[in-house]
């Protein structure tokens, strides 16, 4: 019974060996470190897209996401102190700085898309059709239309400062400029309660539009680009960070397979993509 049992175990041993070696099974294909913290703005969630990628992920890899939506800021913010594991972000000027102090690694271009300057029907400011983003703030200004801000050092919120810089006004403290501290969802529904303006990116807006009762007034200016990175944290500086899980995830993002759904997601409900892939190419050819 003894050599039959022993007989039992050489067979199995023998065929796991082949089995490993025709690829149809792999002992060692479950990650050690199953869970990945993503920190990503909270377009990325509220337009729908990462319930479409992160199944297909989950899926393909054995590895668990565990999504925290904030404000491309924030998000960086949990890199620098270790708090998250890979990032998907839109704030390109934040992005180059945390790389280049050494808290993140291997920034890669994953896709973009624009942001629109969307209001009420009405639009008292009258912006509607202006070609420049600049210009239309100011007249927001000058009308002392409400503005609503996301006010919360997101992507989103760092092209807003620069649009009111370059026009030259400091909305700050004014009655008409309100700073939310909310998600451009959230952000959306106060303009679109208070009768206001704001700063939205396309993805969101489109997938939120129907409740909202606001319009696109302003578009397609080439400083409303809205272009997304994925940064890995630095394992170097965070050995306890999910370095494998987080190179994992930044691959699955650039992979053809993923470009191909991120190129057609929104186009059933919406007629046109709500992003457009661009790994593999340079920034300076977007939007062209």
């Amino acid at each position: 019974m003894k050599m039959l049992r022993n007989s039992k175990v050489v067979i199995t041993l023998i065929m796991a060996a082949l089995l490993v070696a025709l690829g149809t099974f792999n002992v060692f294909a479950a990650p050690k470190q199953k869970n990945i913290i993503l920190a990503t703005t909270t377009s990325t969630q509220d337009s729908g897209l990462l319930d479409v990628l992160l199944p297909v992920f989950e899926k393909e890899t054995g590895y668990f996401v565990k999504t925290i939506a904030v404000g491309s800021g924030q998000a960086m913010a949990m890199g620098q102190k270790g708090e998250a594991d890979v990032m998907l972000v839109h704030s390109p000027d934040a992005e180059k700085k945390f790389v280049a102090e050494g808290y993140g690694i291997n920034r890669r271009l994953v896709m973009h898309n624009d942001f629109i300057i969307v209001g009420p029907g009405t639009d008292s400011a009258k912006i509607k059709g202006v070609k420049s983003s600049v210009d239309a703030i100011k007249l927001i200004a000058n009308a002392n239309a409400l503005f609503a801000s996301r006010g919360d050092n997101s992507g989103t919120h760092a092209k807003e400062k620069t649009l009111w810089k370059k026009a030259g006004i400091n909305p700050a403290g004014q009655k008409w400029y309100q700073e939310t501290g909310l998600g451009m969802g959230q952000t959306l529904n106060v303009a679109a309660e208070k009768k206001g303006y704001t700063l939205a990116d396309r993805g969101t807006f489109l997938a939120l539009k129907k409740n909202l009762g606001l319009d696109i007034l302003v578009e397609g200016d080439e400083a409303l680009l809205n272009i997304y990175h994925v940064i890995e944290v630095n394992s170097a500086k965070w050995p306890k960070a999910n370095a494998e899980g987080a190179k994992a995830f930044a691959d699955f993002m650039v992979s053809k397979k993923t470009q191909g759904i991120i190129k057609t997601f929104g186009v059933d409900k919406f007629g046109s993509p709500l992003f457009f892939p661009d790994a593999g190419k340079k920034v300076e050819d977007l939007g062209k």
